[in-house]
């Protein structure tokens, strides 16, 4: 699996994973960090026989996030189990060197995503905000030092 920056065009596929329109989805990786998961060429012909002409990859996962004072914010985390583990790790990894806390919004129907945010160590902090009508909980990573107290 290779992770990369999002592109505008990367807009349609991100639309269909988050269940949003593509024009929005371009809007978020203008707006936001946002980074993909991609099966390798070698993943998807694993077990297949190929010519080696086969260098397309697809995208199974992504993850956008922002950063504010002292905390990084993970907004979408969408994708195939494996894929939204892996993305996970991209703002973590930026919060630990910025020596910020990250804090993920997960809709509250996706058990999935609640599995791999706790896995990550992540505890959850309170509910978040409502969004498309559905309650969202707010997880909770701290890395930082200043862990209990607010930068501005």
């Amino acid at each position: 699996m290779n992770v990369r920056d999002a592109v505008e065009d990367d807009g349609e596929v991100l639309g269909e994973l988050a269940d949003a329109p593509a024009e929005v989805m371009r809007n978020v990786v203008h707006d936001r960090t946002v980074r993909v998961a991609e099966t390798d060429a070698d993943d998807q012909n694993a077990g297949t026989e190929s010519d080696g002409d086969d260098e397309t990859s697809e995208i199974v996962g992504f993850v956008g996030f922002d950063a504010m004072p002292g905390t990084v914010r993970v907004t979408y985390l969408r994708g195939s189990r494996e894929a939204r583990e892996r993305l996970l790790e991209e703002p973590v990894r930026f919060a630990r060197k910025e020596d910020m806390a990250v804090e993920a919004l997960v809709p509250e129907d996706e058990a999935d995503t609640r599995e791999v945010v706790e896995a990550a160590g992540f505890q959850q902090a309170g509910t978040g905000p409502r969004f498309e009508g559905g309650r969202t909980l707010e997880y909770r990573l701290d890395h930082s030092v200043n862990a209990n107290s607010t930068r501005r």
